[in-house]
């Protein structure tokens, strides 16, 4: 059997610092997607097609994992990759402190050897065990190459985010870079710990933002 050490490649993605700001080149990958918006009243963690999407993004991940693995031939091995989630406004300025009028998308990596018939047969097998729902028809795969970025690991809630990026944005300043996320950029983090799970202050999540060198 093949094994696909996704983890181990993309570390520099994945594992970044959480005292050392840096910049990355992001390269064309490709992922499971998702598209949605935050309800009025809601946040992310309270957001019922946001937690709809997740379900389908997973369990859409875990039939790509087994179906490779468990095939007769040409059996392929790898971990399924964290939730991703690309987060933008259509209304303005974008503050992560007001997040009823956010815009996302979703998604998880997927490995090259994922072919869209490969993602309709989940999608096939993902309906026939679970049912379908709104989300899990939105779905699609696709390749997304977010380019030069700035990133760097946030311990801690959600709530203590803007802290980090500022110190982010300070890093830009310093290297004579803008940052992008707005009209042309969106504001990306990469869950690593399950907030059901982890205590808030022990939470790990890549924040990274596009940037353009001005």
């Amino acid at each position: 059997m093949k094994i696909l050490d996704l983890k181990k490649q993309f570390k520099h993605l994945y594992q970044p610092s959480a005292k050392k700001i840096e910049t990355v080149q992001v390269p064309n990958l490709q992922f499971a997607m998702i598209d949605g918006t935050i309800e009025k009243g809601q946040a992310p963690g309270t957001s019922p097609g946001f937690q709809e999407a997740t379900q389908a993004l997973y369990g859409l991940s875990y039939t790509l994992k087994f179906m490779l693995k468990k095939r007769k031939t040409n059996a392929i091995d790898y971990p399924v990759m964290a939730l991703e989630g690309l987060w933008w406004v259509e209304d303005g300025f974008f503050d992560i402190t007001v997040k009823d009028n956010w815009f996302y998308t979703l998604m998880i990596m997927q490995p090259n050897v994922i072919t869209k018939e490969l993602f309709e047969e989940a999608r096939e097998g993902v309906r026939k065990k679970k049912g379908d729902s709104e989300m899990l028809s939105k779905a699609r795969l696709a390749h997304f190459e977010e380019g030069l970025c700035v990133q760097v690991m946030h311990i801690g809630p959600y709530a203590t985010e803007p802290a980090t990026i500022e110190r982010m944005k300070e890093f830009m300043n310093e290297n004579g870079l803008r940052d992008n996320v707005g009209p042309n950029g969106k504001h990306h983090e990469i869950y690593l710990s399950d907030p059901r799970k982890a205590a808030p202050d022990k939470m790990k999540t890549v924040l990274r933002h596009p940037v353009v060198k001005k």
